[in-house]
């Protein structure tokens, strides 16, 4: 085979190149669409500079792929783990940014982003084998299929603001991707996205009001919203650190079963977990948020089963350029929320499913009651602790809050470690690079 000719595997293409450019950039275009309404929300919630944003995750999203050496298909986004931390350092004085103490907030983002290189550090010494031990499929299926629960309430509540549009794009997405051919069937997203959007310039479903506000170009960078450090915002903020990785590693469980690639031992979760943590730091350092591995990406992998990193890198390549055209962010921000959230009702939906099939795959055996206690407490915690906000509590004086889906998964760990039968056994298939246990 021709080292340019794309590869193609049970309907999956690993390998983008020879397909032309010109298909090559829209299937990148398709994951900055993807990824686009939720990496702006946590700056608009925040009151940090959404140029900056976007900027970072470009970045970020780069220098992950540079560490993990191009070989896992992730794109990284805003994380919303850190919302809590934000509003407890920096609170938004009515609506307004809080310009004096965003910068603090940021200062321990940084340092929480370099706790990852300290669990990674650990994972190189002692061993994958030894750390996934505590992560065997029965832990990380129904943290998976959490991971799309959870995030499904607010595709529903995006689709509410108007159903016909969040049904057409549904639609669109669904029949170019069952009954399309070429490339129709591998840019379903970005179809639905364009069709749905001119039915809502037709019913007048567009707002246009940023867009004539904003500007044509500036620069993405405010020295003003450089991190700073203050011991106090770095204690209240570190601590979702702990939370965050165990999503990290679930998310990227969720990829390599999508993918049928073991990437927690090619290119190895030290590499992974470095990645993500650095481009925490640098996004920080400079004012924009924390990043995080975006299932709204995994979810369009799982749709189209085009695998290819390279689309996530082109995607990076337009975030950076979009950060330098405010005017072109605010077109993006134009799409209606309905339409956001018609296609994010079967991304998410995309995101669980994957999670069912790393299940099954793996034959896990639910007439064993130490699995089902396991899946069961995961799952009811993820959603449960979700829908009240998570937990907070006192450590010396300081509050730490715990999401959902970090409760579920540091339930399902200790509960794997803790009941008889935990008989996993990590191997790890070089030829193919598979991650599988054996029972």
């Amino acid at each position: 085979m021709n080292k340019d000719q794309k590869v193609v595997d049970n309907g999956a293409i690993y390998s983008v190149k020879g397909m032309g450019v010109g298909k090559i950039i829209l299937l990148g275009m398709q994951h900055t669409f993807a990824m686009f309404g939720a990496t702006v929300l946590v700056p608009l919630l925040t009151g940090l500079n959404v140029s900056t944003t976007l900027l970072m995750a470009g970045l970020g999203t780069l220098l992950f792929h540079f560490i993990t050496k191009g070989k896992v298909p992730a794109f990284l986004g805003s994380s919303f783990a850190f919302l809590g931390g934000y509003a407890a350092v920096a609170p938004l004085i009515g609506t307004q940014p809080n310009v004096e103490m965003l910068p603090y907030a940021s200062g321990g983002v940084f340092v929480a982003g370099l706790v990852y290189v300290v669990l990674a550090t650990c994972i190189k010494v002692f061993g994958v084998k030894k750390v996934m031990r505590f992560f065997p499929p029965v832990v990380t299926g129904p943290i998976i299929i959490s991971i799309g629960l959870i995030l499904a309430p607010s595709a529903i509540t995006n689709c509410q603001e108007n159903w016909m549009l969040a049904i057409i794009a549904l639609g669109v997405i669904i029949i170019c991707n069952i009954w399309g051919k070429g490339m129709i069937k591998i840019i379903p997203i970005m179809l639905g996205i364009i069709i749905s959007y001119i039915v809502a310039l037709i019913i007048g479903e567009v707002n246009f009001s940023e867009l004539t506000t904003s500007e044509i170009i500036a620069l993405p960078i405010q020295s003003t919203a450089f991190a700073k450090f203050d011991m106090s915002a770095i204690i209240t903020i570190v601590p979702i650190a702990l939370a965050t990785m165990m999503e990290h590693i679930g998310d990227i469980s969720a990829i390599g079963a999508t993918t049928g690639k073991n990437y927690i031992a090619n290119p190895g979760l030290h590499r992974t977990l470095i990645g993500d943590g650095v481009a925490t730091s640098l996004s920080a350092l400079f004012g924009g948020p924390a990043n995080t591995t975006y299932g709204e990406n995994t979810g369009v992998l799982a749709l189209t089963k085009v695998y290819d990193p390279l689309v996530m890198k082109i995607a990076a390549v337009f975030a950076i350029i979009l950060s330098f055209f405010p005017v072109v962010a605010s077109l993006i921000r134009s799409i209606p929320v309905a339409i956001i959230g018609g296609v994010s009702l079967i991304l998410y939906g995309m995101i669980s499913a994957v999670g069912i099939r790393n299940v099954v795959e793996n034959r896990i055996d639910f007439t064993e009651s130490r699995n089902l206690i396991i899946a069961a407490v995961i799952l009811v915690s993820a959603l449960g602790f979700n829908n009240i906000g998570g937990i907070s509590f006192m450590v010396a004086s300081t509050t730490i809050n715990l999401s959902g889906l970090a409760i579920a998964a540091i339930a399902g760990i200790l509960l794997n470690a803790i009941l008889p039968g935990n008989d996993y056994i990590f191997e790890v298939e070089d030829e193919h690079d598979e991650l599988t246990f054996k029972v």
